[in-house]
């Protein structure tokens, strides 16, 4: 009788373990596209930079011209949570709304700049391109590792990096498409990048 009550037990328990951990993940919502060295595959190559995984991240030193990678999938109404580590004299951004895949821009995506000697610095690190200027004192991300988290809902553009909102603005020219991680100049690692769709 014993052996039978504590099967009777045990039973209980792991599915309300398994319940719990299914209700975490459905309540956060977060896709994970990068881990670590994990997730290349997640998205498409732009360009010839030499992304590869290294370092517990993905990243990439040199190439002709700007090069990305993009994701597979769409998104409208999204946040994108990005860990990266960039040198003082990198030139990057995370693009987001991608209207033309094969010819990436700041002019046809919305860019959340990532470039601490950018020779125009309001639109520098912690800007969007064209869209929003940071103010004084404003942010860098040189030789160290940030998180960047964007939010777009709608019209609504919203860019923090390391927990200091630098952009909230109104902006309605692009509505959806894939985002992109740009590699420019210098070194760029990205150590996590998380999706969720609002």
């Amino acid at each position: 009788m014993k052996s039978h009550s504590t099967k009777l037990t045990i039973v209980p328990l792991f599915f309300l373990c398994w319940l719990g951990s299914s209700t975490y993940a459905a309540d956060n919502g977060w896709v994970t596209l990068i881990d670590g060295t994990a997730g290349m595959e997640n998205f498409t190559i732009v360009g010839d930079a030499n992304w590869s995984a290294q370092k517990s991240a993905i990243q990439a030193t040199e190439g002709s011209a700007a090069s990305f990678l993009l994701t597979k999938q769409s998104y409208s109404n999204f946040s994108v949570r990005v860990e990266f580590w960039a040198s003082d004299d990198a030139n990057s951004g995370i693009y987001l709304r991608c209207q033309e895949p094969s010819r990436i821009s700041d002019r046809n995506c919305y860019e959340a700049n990532v470039f601490d000697q950018r020779p125009d610095p309001s639109f520098g690190t912690g800007a969007i391109v064209h869209i929003a200027a940071v103010d004084e004192p404003r942010p860098k991300a040189g030789d160290r590792w940030n998180i960047y988290i964007m939010t777009l809902q709608g019209d609504h553009l919203v860019v923090e990096l390391n927990g200091k909102k630098t952009v909230d603005v109104r902006d309605s020219q692009f509505a959806s498409g894939p985002f992109a991680l740009q590699w420019g100049r210098g070194e760029l690692r990205f150590r996590k990048v998380q999706v969720k769709e609002l």
